[in-house]
């Protein structure tokens, strides 16, 4: 890891009328690892990084991406930045191959007679596509084939590659493993791996605990719109995680005592 965060959140607060959705958090990211973002249901995790990612305004705070303050004004703002969000509905077009998928809104042209027709040139995005999934180390039989005949774990693939391919600076994981069988499990903890041999730092929402040990270097919990503590993965456990989560411990309301 260098010693430069890629992305720091500072006193970030979204609200939403009456309701304190995110409080306070301050959070680093840094190249090249993954960082669990845990809480239960309403724990304001995903608002915060609808907040990072162009969703959301955040209400008061700062965020730094690249030594630059950012403030985005939607998602596609971030994403020419080179922040990748992958929710869990994975943002793909059923009726679209991969390769209409990975250049999805991007997709590469070619000309004819002096450029007065003009056309998709399929080949290019498909040869790209192909070289991006292999560099994933990532088999799909038919690359012509809709997204909807895919599985899933082979859907998370082409998000992943389409990411991989635009150059991502920082990829956000939304329950990637989610409603997945256990093959296809292992298969996506193997792409956030490759992604992090990379250099490509990834921020993962799951309640897979397993998972969460499995591939992450660190790990943040939420409780109720603030961060309660931060802790390297090899300095706690599962049933620790799940005391924080539901909110019986809470490392801020101890630093406040003892300061």
């Amino acid at each position: 890891m260098e010693n430069q965060p890629i992305l720091s959140v500072r006193n970030l607060t979204k609200k939403f009328g009456g309701l304190t959705a995110v409080n306070n958090v301050d959070l680093d990211i840094y190249p090249g690892e993954v960082v669990a973002l845990l809480g239960d249901n309403g724990a304001g995790k995903s608002t915060l990084i609808k907040c990072v990612s162009g969703v959301h305004s955040p209400t008061s705070g700062r965020v730094t991406f690249q030594g630059e303050d950012v403030n985005f004004s939607n998602p596609i703002e971030a994403r020419d930045r080179g922040i990748e969000t992958i929710y869990q509905d994975l943002a793909l077009a059923n009726n679209l191959d991969v390769a209409g998928n990975i250049f999805l809104g991007r997709e590469k042209e070619k000309s004819y007679l002096g450029g007065l027709i003009r056309s998709l040139d399929d080949k290019f995005m498909r040869d790209r596509s192909a070289e991006a999934l292999e560099s994933l180390h990532v088999e799909i039989p038919s690359l012509k084939a809709p997204i909807e005949t895919l599985s899933g774990g082979q859907r998370q693939a082409v998000a992943i590659a389409r990411a991989v391919y635009w150059d991502a600076k920082l990829m956000i994981m939304d329950e990637p493993t989610n409603n997945l069988g256990v093959p296809e499990q292992k298969k996506v903890l193997e792409l956030i791996n490759a992604l992090r041999d990379r250099g490509v730092p990834v921020i993962l929402i799951s309640h897979n605990l397993p998972d969460v040990f499995a591939v992450a270097d660190r790990l943040v919990v939420m409780h109720r719109g603030q961060k309660v503590t931060e802790k390297k993965i090899s300095d706690t456990n599962s049933e620790e995680v799940v005391q924080y989560m539901v909110g019986a411990l809470d490392d801020t309301r101890k630093a406040e005592v003892v300061g």
